[in-house]
């Protein structure tokens, strides 16, 4: 397999050419890229920093590989098809973890579950196990977000969150999820996941109201739990510090 530096060599120099190519000269463009497609099938399929370095490439010229599970892209990729079937196992994660979490999840934590079950897809045609990247399972969640449902991701910190209920979230709970994340221990909450009314208080400068209306949604939401330690209520985002949890099994199996 080339290394990535040398891939997304091959790849800006097939298509930077063509990005500002006439009107009439655009049919050359799918020539093209299809060949290149052809010659570097196994590494569009089985290196995810390739992939999505090529899936980036596309989108300007206006090719979409994934906009179809049939046709030429489908038939001589199966891109499409192999995104698809992404985006059903991670709905599955979703909807089942939705009780714990209240429909929200970090990429990190539905990556870990998917390697621990070993999944896999009908494109990885070697023996190896199957190769994707959370830059995988967000562009599956776009395939899911055109169907409704509350589909999406959000940036909360140094993390990428799928939210799979329509829920409106707004930049004050998105905070407060920042905050109880505090993996750097920048806001010294203590142990990440959690957050007390005051922590959010001390580190925002919000009134008691707001901090109240942005924890009260989160927890109705089923986003956060209570507990009372102490006599002070204590915030659980379960979406965040399963995270931590499982960031540390992802790295050991990409170690592998």
């Amino acid at each position: 397999m080339i290394s990535e530096n040398d891939g997304l060599k091959l790849i800006s120099r097939v298509v930077q050419p063509l990005l500002y190519s006439p009107p009439d000269l655009q049919y050359k463009l799918e020539v093209k890229l299809a060949d290149f497609a052809k010659k570097h099938k196994k590494e569009i399929q089985h290196d995810p920093a390739f992939r999505k370095k090529f899936l980036e490439m596309c989108a300007p010229l206006g090719v979409d590989p994934l906009s179809s599970e049939k046709g030429f892209w489908g038939n001589m990729l199966g891109i499409g098809e192999f995104y698809y079937e992404l985006a059903v196992k991670v709905a599955e994660v979703c909807m089942a973890s939705k009780s714990r979490n209240g429909g929200i999840i970090s990429v990190s934590e539905v990556r870990s579950i998917l390697m621990k079950r070993g999944t896999k897809f009908r494109f990885a045609e070697s023996r190896n196990k199957s190769n994707y990247s959370k830059e995988d399972i967000i562009t599956a969640v776009g395939k899911l977000s055109k169907l409704g449902g509350g589909f999406r991701t959000m940036e909360v910190g140094n993390s990428v969150m799928i939210v799979s209920v329509p829920t409106e979230l707004d930049n004050d709970h998105m905070e407060v999820m920042k905050i109880a994340q505090d993996s750097d221990g920048q806001y010294l909450t203590g142990i990440s996941g959690r957050v007390s009314a005051d922590d959010v208080r001390r580190v925002t400068g919000w009134n008691n109201e707001r901090t109240k209306r942005a924890l009260d949604l989160l927890l109705t939401k089923g986003m956060a739990w209570l507990d009372l330690h102490d006599g002070e209520e204590i915030y659980w985002f379960p979406s965040v510090w399963k995270e931590e949890t499982d960031i540390s099994v992802v790295k050991v199996n990409d170690d592998h």
